[in-house]
């Protein structure tokens, strides 16, 4: 089961980077085609377009570069070089406010260009269907793969649309005979200081080790609260590096042993990286916790029943809570099995079904392999077996 998951997630990645390959190339091709035109059409707002394409072209290859940097290992950076990411992108931020500015100061202080509509409209008709179609297609992909920088790729593409529709918005009132090319190269610069403003702060939030997103944060914690052995994380100390994340968790553990705590912290930490493919770090500290009562599952046949042969088929279950000093019965509750009819995966659906309640032990009649118990040890949970399989009271 682990090995599926692990191939399909190599698969998920291996789409993503394909899709993130595929909307690089596209860029390129706008920017050159637009900025082609935009020459020869003598048009400054297609040429502004065209320098905002190219904006995205770069950003892309400076993640590159900062991703080859960031995979390189030295012992003087211990947390890895992914910030040669954040100082790339902060090169490419000021080049493109430069480029912003320079495209705004020609609208305003430059010479008045009638473009070449015959030219410049076919281009900009194309250039805004592809941003459209591209950008509506990456949403569909990052959605799909859940992949956040496919989703801001398709978006970038659907905002870029937007300036493409004022080039082509200027193209038509040239055709009616109003010039305002001028005033759309000069719309268009705001698109292109907006999108170098926005990678600047975000490569000035990463130096600065920003914490990770709160909702990404709350699923970690949220993951790691789910494991039947953790009582609660005791404090999460994040950042970001290169768009990738750091995590740093102590977590507080209900645990009789230095072997088992770390065990637990072992599947934490793989199911966080599995979970969470921006996560390439993780630390997780167990604090050991004495916990003040034990919950303990037993199968029975009913209520008030004897013990059960088999613990995956077992109607009911006896949820027993005690006292972890005295070792004394606090509170019985018996409970249904809402599993134990099931015909196929029964054993799986009834341990993660009892993985829910947060055993910390359960009661057999015989300790043999099975799914349920596989389950139920790899998650910590003590399986003991009953003192007298014939007595109902025998465990």
């Amino acid at each position: 089961m682990s090995s599926n998951k692990d191939t399909s997630s190599s698969l998920a990645i291996k789409r993503a980077r394909t899709s993130a390959g595929l909307s690089i190339g596209i860029n390129l091709v706008l920017a050159i085609g637009k900025g082609i035109t935009g020459i020869y059409s003598n048009s400054a707002a297609l040429l502004g377009d065209a320098i905002n394409s190219g904006a995205d072209v770069i950003s892309a290859l400076a993640a590159f570069i900062g991703l080859s940097f960031a995979g390189m290992k030295h012992p003087s950076f211990p947390y890895g070089l992914y910030k040669a990411e954040n100082i790339a992108t902060l090169i490419t931020s000021i080049i493109i406010i430069i480029a912003g500015y320079e495209i705004g100061r020609q609208a305003i202080l430059g010479p008045t260009t009638y473009p070449d509509i015959t030219i410049a409209m076919p281009v900009a008709l194309i250039s805004l269907a592809i941003s459209l179609a591209f950008g509506f297609y990456q949403l569909g992909v990052g959605n799909r793969l859940n992949s956040p920088a496919l989703v801001a790729d398709a978006r970038d593409y659907l905002a870029d649309s937007l300036s493409t529709g004022v080039v082509l918005v200027s193209l038509l009132g040239s055709y009616f005979g109003f010039n305002l090319d001028s005033w759309a190269a000069g719309l268009v610069s705001i698109f292109v200081f907006w999108s170098g403003g926005q990678l600047l702060f975000k490569a000035l939030r990463d130096l600065m080790d920003e914490a990770i997103d709160r909702d990404s944060e709350r699923e970690i914690i949220g993951l790691v609260e789910n494991n039947p052995r953790v009582v609660k994380v005791e404090r999460c100390l994040s950042r970001t590096a290169g768009g990738r994340f750091l995590v740093d968790l102590d977590v507080v553990l209900k645990i009789h042993s230095y072997e088992l705590a770390d065990r637990i912290v072992r599947i934490l930490e793989k199911e966080i990286l599995e979970g969470f493919p921006r996560v390439v770090m993780i630390r997780i500290k167990a604090l050991c916790h004495k916990p003040e009562h034990i919950h303990r599952f037993i199968p029975v046949d009913g209520p008030k029943g004897i013990l059960a042969k088999h613990l995956a088929k077992a109607p009911w279950f006896l949820l027993q809570t005690i006292d972890s000093i005295s070792n004394d019965v606090i509170s019985e509750e018996y409970i249904r099995n809402p599993y134990s009819m099931e015909k196929h995966k029964r054993g799986f659906l009834v341990g993660k079904w009892l993985l829910e309640f947060k055993p910390d032990q359960v009661i057999v009649a015989y300790k043999k392999e099975g799914t349920v118990q596989a389950l139920l040890e790899e998650a910590g949970v003590e399986i003991n077996l009953a003192r007298d399989t014939t007595n109902k009271r025998g465990y």
